[in-house]
């Protein structure tokens, strides 16, 4: 967590850029479709233009995982990354400050007796999300469909913070602090479905390492040590922009089976397993700006 020490009053100018970013995200959810969608491209081409680093993290998280592409074709899904993203970002804004209800005709939802099917047996039910740049509108238009709560990285700002709180607190039962695994745990015992995220690289203390794209990943071992903890299945979900660029699908797969096993290493791969299904059917919708693979085994050098 940052230690900048942040103005009380909200009222402050230190906040005005904030309220601006705010303001813009409600002005631009109600805009027109298409007019969005061409926004978002926009602001993707852009970020893909200047955002160095952020390129550099992204072609060598592709070059890793992609290696059978050729190098225009490589080219090609980093700029389709970045545009995904930036349409991404409208589509939060959308989920965030829009009533779900007015975009129901947008989405199809495929496999939801496997969810019902894993609320019915009374242990709350684990659903792995993954950071796809739609991932924000779609905890809003599955929402409409089950309940659910939702596993967050909080906001260093606390106007955003306060403001991405409630939107999500809208859209989900509780939204729940990523380190409050108590929290978790309490809500799925109490029946509820918590939506989770296992795909970001944590940190070795939290980790083991297991395959994902053919590489060693740095894996989380929570998904395990939740489901082991409640009894709780632990529900796959997937969820992608069409390519009409106007409508959407949620793809939910049947609870993992024998899980978890007892092997934290076994129970990582299975994970990475699904996360790479996922990926692949729309890999520039994935989230490669963040460097995925920034933990290694030791003796290895940094692959950024």
């Amino acid at each position: 967590m940052s230690q900048t020490r942040y103005p009380r009053s909200f009222a402050h100018p230190y906040y005005w850029p904030t309220w601006l970013a705010i303001g813009a995200m409600y002005f631009v959810s109600w805009l027109p479709w298409r007019l969005k969608m061409a926004i978002g491209k926009a602001l993707g081409l852009i970020v893909w233009r200047v955002a160095k680093r952020r390129r550099h993290i992204t072609r060598t998280n592709i070059k890793l995982c992609f290696p059978e592409k050729s190098a225009d074709e490589q080219h090609q899904l980093v700029k389709d990354t970045f545009i995904a993203n930036g349409v991404g970002l409208i589509e939060t804004a959308t989920g965030w400050c829009r009533d779900a209800e007015g975009l129901r005709h947008r989405v199809a939802y495929i496999g939801q007796e496997n969810l019902a099917r894993a609320q019915s047996q009374g242990k709350g039910v684990l659903v792995i999300g993954i950071h796809f740049s739609t991932l924000d509108l779609g905890g809003a238009l599955h929402s409409l469909f089950f309940p659910a709560d939702v596993v967050y990285r909080p906001h260093n700002n606390p106007l955003f913070e306060r403001f991405m709180t409630r939107a999500r607190s809208r859209i989900f039962g509780q939204a729940i602090d990523r380190h409050d695994l108590r929290g978790v745990v309490r809500r799925i015992r109490a029946g509820h479905t918590v939506w989770y995220s296992p795909d970001q690289d944590f940190g070795r203390d939290v980790s083991v390492f297991a395959p994902l794209f053919g590489q060693q990943a740095s894996t989380i071992r929570l998904t395990a040590k939740i489901a082991r903890m409640t009894g709780a299945p632990v529900v796959p979900l997937m969820f992608h922009r069409n390519p009409d660029n106007r409508t959407y699908t949620i793809e939910c797969l049947p609870a993992f089976d024998g899980f978890p096993s007892g092997d934290e290493q076994v129970d990582a791969a299975r994970v990475n397993q699904f996360i790479e299904l996922a990926i692949r059917k729309h890999p520039e919708q994935y989230l490669w700006l963040h460097r995925r693979f920034k933990t290694r085994p030791e003796g290895e050098p940094s692959l950024y």
